[in-house]
């Protein structure tokens, strides 16, 4: 029992390792693709609504924020979650659209 144990705990640790390249690999083409970056008019609306923000230029906010060093990246389905100071930014994977973005309840 112990060996599969031990056998487990390794596999485990290799999927973590695995998971954490795959969310490097995926900050990366999204940071090499900030240019396509874009929303539409209620896109606008609704980001702006969520996070009280002032600016009209939202996409420009949003591309400032996924280039921080300290945003974390993941996919999950088709959709890009972008983790950054205390909110989430939501992009479509395929076309670049960023749906949404709201703060992080606590």
């Amino acid at each position: 029992m112990y060996i599969i144990g031990k056998r487990l705990f390794k596999i485990h640790e290799l999927c973590k390792n695995t998971i954490r390249e795959l969310n490097i690999i995926t900050a990366n083409e999204l940071l090499l693709n900030l240019n396509k970056l874009h929303t539409t008019d209620l896109g606008i609306v609704r980001i702006k609504r969520n996070l009280s923000l002032e600016t009209d230029e939202v996409v420009n906010w949003c591309k400032e924020k996924i280039q921080k060093a300290s945003s974390i990246t993941n996919k999950k389905g088709k959709n890009w979650y972008v983790n950054i100071d205390n909110c989430i930014i939501t992009v479509n994977s395929y076309s670049y659209t960023i749906i949404t973005a709201h703060m992080i309840k606590k």
